[in-house]
């Protein structure tokens, strides 16, 4: 293994905060899919830790293997290579220690938003007596009070969203993982749900990881930016975020803001110009 490589893994790891334990941890995992034409790689091998109630947002070019990691943390698919734990845990399976958020809300249109939000309490086979109240917690917490026995199609976008994000915390799991979650709705709607979520994320004290395409969203939303490179991906820049929390819309034109966007575009048009 070169020194760069080596180098590369301590910087990794170093930028967790020290004071907290690893909640995941990332262990030199790849992932290539074998497909009749041959192998195709999807990602090199990567190493990172999250510590407990840490925000981290990946940011990447499309195709560059997000989905799929976020999948491999969820036990959705085995890795190639490495190994990802979860609190010490090996994970070769799905577990319960994650809720999901993806891009679109995808709640069933003939549930109830109630319905909808206690869908993994179903799946799981939970205690119902339990968990309802926690529900609605949630939906209170998300501004959606009141809602609950309406249905999808009667809801905004936006407010889809908050649905899907009370579905994936009702379990109260320890991590949410959240790919594109707002990549599907209006500029307005998407900033309101970023200070939603940085809310959400303080009062309930989850780990967040975020895969995103959005520069100022993952600014705005994150203690700490992973940079993945083109396919096959891999980390190729990390960014500790010298903002503090809470952040409001104001946070855009702080001059801070500014330049770590303006850095991290640098990085992918650098990238772009093959430089």
């Amino acid at each position: 293994m070169s020194a760069t490589v080596i180098q590369m893994k301590q910087d990794l790891r170093a930028a967790s905060p020290e004071a907290a334990r690893p909640v995941i941890e990332i262990d030199g995992v790849s992932k290539t899919y074998r497909t009749h034409d041959g192998d195709v790689p999807s990602l090199r091998p990567i190493d990172f830790n999250i510590a407990d109630g840490e925000f981290v947002v990946i940011v990447g070019p499309s195709g560059c293997g997000k989905t799929t990691l976020l999948k491999m943390i969820a036990g959705l698919m085995p890795p190639s290579t490495g190994e990802i734990r979860v609190e010490g845990r090996a994970i070769v399976k799905p577990h319960g220690d994650v809720g999901i958020v993806f891009q679109t809300a995808m709640l069933l249109p003939w549930r109830s938003v109630m319905r909808n939000v206690m869908m993994p309490v179903e799946v799981k086979k939970l205690p119902r007596e339990r968990f309802e109240p926690r529900a609605r917690e949630l939906l209170k917490l998300v501004g959606l009070e009141g809602f609950e026995n309406k249905y999808p199609w009667q809801l905004s976008g936006g407010m889809q969203q908050r649905a899907s994000i009370c579905r994936a915390l009702v379990h109260d799991p320890k991590i949410v993982l959240m790919d594109e979650p707002f990549g599907a709705l209006d500029a307005m709607t998407r900033e309101r749900m970023n200070v939603e979520l940085q809310r959400i994320q303080r009062e309930t004290r989850k780990t967040v990881l975020l895969i995103t395409h959005s520069i100022p969203e993952a600014v705005f939303l994150a203690d700490r930016i992973l940079v993945m490179s083109e396919r096959p991906g891999t980390i190729a820049a990390v960014y500790d975020v010298p903002l503090t929390k809470p952040r409001t819309l104001d946070v855009l034109a702080d001059p801070k803001f500014v330049e770590l966007s303006q850095t991290i575009r640098r990085h992918f048009n650098a990238t772009a110009d093959g430089s």
